[in-house]
């Protein structure tokens, strides 16, 4: 297995502009997507048993059907530039972006959620979103690659 590149937090700091621009569009597909849905379910009069093309249907609902899974698709690439840029996505619905690195020696999580000009936090490897750390600036100042 490949080892995870390691970031520091000014290389992390430097791509947040970018990142936050790719997760801002991801967050808009999703709606998008949720809207595309909400015309599925009322066209089918409710969910239809599969967004594969069956043809059976009236051609309204094929049509969003086809959009649907257009959508879906463009969503899901989407992320593979949030990924291309080293971090890992772990909540796609609140823009919630982890990126490795370390703090006292430490692997960590550097963690980063849209709407964050920085990061400024961080959280062990085993730990999640609610156990994050604030960055302090002494933290801030161990932090080795």
């Amino acid at each position: 297995m490949d080892q995870p590149r390691v970031f520091t937090l000014e290389e992390v700091d430097a791509l947040i502009p970018k990142l936050a621009m790719l997760v801002e569009r991801q967050l808009e597909r999703e709606t998008h997507i949720e809207q595309s849905l909400a015309r599925l379910v009322r066209l089918n009069e409710g969910l239809p048993r599969t967004l594969e093309a069956d043809h059976s249907g009236p051609p309204a609902v094929e049509a969003q059907k086809a959009e649907l899974r257009r959508l879906i698709e463009v969503y899901e690439r989407g992320w593979l530039d949030v990924h291309a840029l080293g971090a890992v996505v772990k909540d796609p619905q609140l823009g919630l972006v982890d990126f490795y690195g370390r703090v006292d020696g430490r692997l960590v999580w550097l963690c980063w959620r849209f709407g964050e000009d920085a990061v400024r936090y961080y959280h062990e490897l085993d730990a999640g979103f609610s156990a994050r750390k604030a960055l302090r600036p002494e933290a801030r100042s161990r932090m080795l690659n």
